[in-house]
């Protein structure tokens, strides 16, 4: 269904009034959610809020446990179009906190602009309906809550679950210090060591015990050094999470959490065997026994679409977001997220806005801003500058096929990488493995 420019600016102009005119109720639900931090999987409170705020708005169908218990999905529009194709866009909620911080990722503001945009998006299409000229039922709007974005990753839930399966394209935004188009977010995997030794006095017969918190130490003192060796965007970094009980106890257990980093999914496969070998090298130095426990899912890095980034920029100005051209920044390999591997799934975008503070992420400070009233301004245009995108794609059959277009040819070069890099010679294998439990 496409549209002519003076009609797409009048639709987009409803949008931006909509959510005008809910800034208080949106301004509410983030609040709810700041002053209620919850953890990954269990924002049961956040996660009623906002099955609450769509349920009792009108003309949206809700399914308040979606495929998780802290999900939910909420669609308006119809299920099928006897007219022509029907198009689902979605926008992504997420609402869990940092433990000891609260929302200092500021995911409250992430929920607000997610259900901001999609009532801006419901108003402009209810706006349309008006023309009688319109090929009617062709597009739905859908929300997602996908919790456990800090710890987890509660959309790869969804996605192996079939939840992004009939979406045509998936739009949020992250708060951040500075607005931006694209922050490179790396691929990620989390990974759990457990030494297991034997105790034994320290003083009387220490030659009895299997030292647990040797194997630890080897194990970090490993990694360090192997970093030398590392490519400069690779990434590892951890924490001994138990060293033992007391000095004169040789100790019997010892665990390490670590996170391992490349910029692209294609390269993890790597630093994993060369970390394990790390890992089990520790192992057989010390006598210890080891388990080596990946985490379930493992964050892909972002497939980028040009054709929407450069609409949503263009939308973005617009409105007066200041786009930072600092090449410090917008180079600079950040974080992970979930929402990476949505894009090798379904064509989206992730973009970043300013919030009024220069506070860093993951601080005390960023969770203050995440909850301060001067964020509310920012947030709402960020909403505004989405469903202006969403309306540029989805009323011009045109842009939506280069979108797709962009996402199989961005999909195709990392399938390419994987395979050159499985060919490649990557240096000598691992080191015999240690013994396992």
């Amino acid at each position: 269904m496409s549209v002519g420019s003076e009609s797409l600016l009048r639709l987009k102009e409803a949008a931006v009034r909509c959510i005008d005119q809910a800034q208080d109720k949106l301004h509410a639900l983030s609040r709810d959610i700041w002053s209620c931090p919850e953890l990954a999987y269990g924002e049961t409170s956040a996660h009623a809020r906002l099955v609450s705020f769509f349920t009792e708005e009108w003309g949206w169908q809700v399914e308040p446990h979606y495929k998780l218990d802290t999900a939910f999905r909420a669609s308006w529009g119809p299920d099928c179009s006897l007219e022509g194709p029907l198009l689902r866009v979605g926008f992504l909620c997420e609402y869990d906190a940092l433990p000891g911080i609260g929302h200092a990722c500021g995911h409250n503001l992430i929920a607000e602009v997610g259900a901001a945009a999609a009532l801006g998006l419901r108003a402009a299409l209810q706006d349309q309906d008006q023309d009688p000229d319109r090929p009617r039922g062709q597009v739905q709007v859908v929300v997602l809550g996908t919790p456990a974005e800090e710890d987890g990753g509660g959309k790869i839930d969804l996605l192996k679950d079939g939840a992004f399966e009939d979406l045509d394209v998936v739009f949020m935004a992250h708060p951040s210090k500075e607005d931006a188009v694209y922050l490179p977010c790396v691929a990620e995997h989390d990974v759990t060591v457990r030494y297991h030794g034997r105790a034994s006095h320290a003083s009387s017969y220490p030659w009895e015990g299997v030292n647990a918190l040797d194997a630890a130490v080897l194990c970090y003192n490993n990694l360090s050094v192997l970093r030398q060796q590392l490519k400069p965007s690779w990434r590892l970094h951890g924490i001994i999470k138990h060293g033992g009980l007391k000095p004169n106890i040789i100790p019997a257990f010892t665990e390490l959490e670590y996170y391992l980093r490349t910029p692209s999914r294609a390269e993890l496969p790597l630093l994993k065997l060369k970390a394990e070998s790390c890992f089990r090298a520790a192992a057989t130095a010390t006598g210890c026994q080891v388990e080596v426990e990946f985490a379930k899912n493992s964050f892909d890095n972002m497939l980028r679409i040009p054709t929407l980034e450069q609409l949503f920029q263009t939308n973005g100005t617009s409105l007066g977001l200041d786009f930072s051209v600092d090449e410090e920044v917008l180079a600079h390999e950040s974080g992970s997220t979930d929402f990476g591997n949505v894009t090798f799934e379904v064509p989206g975008i992730h973009p970043y806005f300013y919030i009024g503070s220069d506070a860093l992420n993951h601080t005390e400070e960023y969770t203050g801003a995440a909850g301060d009233d001067k964020a509310q301004v920012y947030t709402l245009r960020m909403a505004k500058a989405l469903v202006m995108t969403a309306l540029d794609v989805l009323l011009s059959p045109e842009l939506l096929q280069q979108v797709r277009l962009e996402f199989t040819h961005v999909k195709e070069q990392e399938t390419q990488k994987e395979r050159s890099l499985r060919t490649t010679p990557q240096g000598p294998g691992p080191l015999p493995r240690g013994p396992d439990l």
